[in-house]
């Protein structure tokens, strides 16, 4: 099994990718089964994964994107969209476990309640989203690169004619987009603050 830390300290955002290499669905869908096993509040999973893995599509990313050429010279791009809506998910993430017998209906009402509690304040459905959403990113761009695979995180671009462009739900969110393939020249080095610089011990 490849080493968790050096997949972790390995990891660069890559801009110059190969333009002519595909990566098969099976892969993709890998990758981003393992992303969809990140961590998320009450295990509600607010996320959804806009996959693009065809060039024609791709290029009608350009303008949504400022015209950057990474999103026509990947081998994919995911457009990580958050749920503004998870709450809704509750039945199909706990009733399973009900099922099994791992949980009680009463458990589930109980977390039911916590849940529509928080999603009742103001702010909280779009920070939920935002929040679990970029742990499932992280967790893609890891799962990419244990596979061979380099990528990048983007915010710069227009999310308003992302979702107007591709029919997406005004459920979700966009948060990131991330490009996935093979670099044609090695992903520039960057520096770290010292992480002592960034710990701050609690007393």
């Amino acid at each position: 099994m490849t080493d968790f830390f050096n997949i972790a300290r390995e990891r660069r955002s890559t801009k110059v990718y190969d333009p002519n290499l595909e990566i098969p669905r099976e892969e993709l869908l890998e990758i981003l089964e393992v992303a969809g096993r990140a961590p998320s509040a009450w295990n509600l999973q607010h996320w959804q994964f806009l996959v693009f893995d065809n060039k024609e599509l791709q290029q009608r990313l350009l303008p949504i994107t400022f015209n950057q050429q990474q999103f026509a010279d990947a081998s994919a791009v995911v457009a990580i969209l958050g749920d503004l809506e998870a709450n809704k998910n509750t039945d199909k993430v706990f009733d399973p476990s009900i099922e099994r017998g791992e949980m009680t209906p009463e458990l589930k009402e109980i977390l039911r309640g916590q849940i529509e509690g928080a999603y009742r304040r103001k702010e909280y459905p779009r920070d939920a989203a935002f929040l679990n959403a970029s742990l499932a990113a992280m967790q893609l761009m890891l799962a990419a690169k244990a596979k061979g695979w380099d990528s990048c995180p983007v915010g710069g671009f227009d999310p308003a004619k992302l979702m107007e462009e591709f029919n997406v739900s005004d459920r979700y969110i966009p948060v990131m987009l991330i490009t996935i393939g093979k670099p044609l020249k090695e992903a520039r080095k960057t520096d770290r603050l010292d992480i002592h610089d960034l710990i701050t011990w609690a007393k």
